[in-house]
């Protein structure tokens, strides 16, 4: 049986999803807040696949550390382009998992080129369940709204 051949978007549509993906990382940084940040991205593919990519970072104020080698981000970075752009990605969901004083989950479909937040207590359902640990509090919290590239554009006219 031949394999599902992936639809190959267009350089314009790629180029446009990247922006999205870059704009996407920097309104995301800041929205999350100091800590440690694990972001993990699930996405399923056209022809079935299932891919998924991680990306840890750390921000402390006036800095950002990614906590991965250069090829793991760019490897977290296309599945994010990719979900953006839409048409080799069937479904994907991005979780945000921070460590402080406890663990605080919270998530975002990625659909029509953006991160539309999901509401806690769906995430509480579909979110993997970490170890029990009394001495650690999780709470899944409402995903920050990120402000779409055009949003930006328009509020500045």
């Amino acid at each position: 049986m031949p394999e599902m051949e992936l639809p190959r978007p267009d350089d314009a549509a790629t180029a446009s999803a990247m922006g999205r993906a870059l704009h996407a990382l920097t309104a995301l940084f800041p929205a999350l807040g100091e800590g440690s940040h694990e972001l993990s991205i699930s996405a399923e593919r056209t022809d079935g696949t299932e891919v998924s990519a991680d990306l840890y970072v750390t921000v402390e104020p006036g800095s950002l550390r990614v906590d991965h080698s250069a090829e793991e981000y760019v490897q977290f970075f296309v599945l994010l382009t990719f979900a953006l752009e839409d048409s080799t990605i069937r479904d994907a969901v991005l979780i945000a998992t921070t460590t402080d004083a406890g663990i605080r989950a919270c998530g975002w479909d990625l659909r029509a080129g953006w991160l539309h937040p999901i509401h806690p207590a769906e995430l509480q359902t579909a979110a993997p369940s970490f170890p029990a640990d009394d001495a650690t509090p999780y709470v899944v919290w409402h995903a920050p709204m990120l402000p779409r590239p055009h949003d930006a554009a328009e509020e500045r006219s």
